[in-house]
């Protein structure tokens, strides 16, 4: 791998991603809210942003995403629902990556292999949730992930070596989990890193379309 672009470069597993490859030698290109106003709540401005970037990137990673937007909790009720904070997750967490694949037909090298990754979580799969709650969330990962595979049967028209797939970095200890870390094991964002990218090293374009965890296991939809 020479090249690298991570989008939401400054977040807890996004830089702790940027900084591993670097530390590789990979020449790394990060965005991120605050270092470069890549604000996926303003689509417009997102879209400008991600078509100002310019170059071919063997690896594309989103890391962007939140549980929390402007204080709405995941709902522990149906009760709880509120139209505009289900809005936000969908903005936040599917329609963000959808305007990353985008932009993925010039992204990605055509000639070798190249891997087009956004982070999703398993509370997204739909044959895996038996716990209910989380209604925004769970159905905005299971949008991602739909977008992603969907992506994925497009991409693989011209582009015969990408691999695009969803990934759960499993629970992460960023401002992103604290709240809700309880006894759930958990893991630093190095760590996590370093799952991730084992992953990515492994992957082939026979798993494009796929949804996978930290350890390479496949999650069902």
């Amino acid at each position: 791998m020479k090249s690298a672009l991570i989008l939401g470069a400054t977040g807890g597993i996004g830089a702790a991603i940027h900084s591993q490859l670097a530390e590789s030698g990979v020449h790394v290109t990060g965005l991120s809210r605050s270092a470069n106003g890549l604000d996926l709540m303003n689509p417009e401005a997102a879209e400008k942003t991600l078509a100002a970037v310019e170059g071919r990137f063997d690896l594309v990673l989103v890391t962007t995403g939140a549980l929390e937007i402007d204080g709405a909790a995941p709902e522990k009720t149906l009760r709880a629902l509120s139209a505009e904070a289900m809005m936000d997750q969908f903005a936040l967490n599917a329609v963000g990556p959808a305007l990353a694949l985008k932009q993925a037909v010039r992204w990605l090298p055509r000639d070798r292999r190249a891997v087009f990754g956004v982070l999703s979580a398993r509370v997204g799969s739909i044959g895996d949730n038996r716990l209910g709650g989380w209604v925004s969330y769970r159905a905005a990962k299971a949008a991602v992930n739909q977008i992603v595979h969907t992506a994925a049967i497009e991409l693989a028209r011209t582009h015969k070596q990408a691999v695009c797939v969803a990934l759960h970095p499993g629970t992460v200890k960023t401002a992103f989990t604290e709240k809700y870390l309880g006894r759930h094991p958990s893991v630093a964002p190095a760590q996590a890193a370093q799952n991730l990218l084992s992953v990515i090293e492994g992957l082939n374009p026979d798993d494009t379309g796929g949804f996978f965890d930290w350890a390479g296991k496949p999650i069902p939809w």
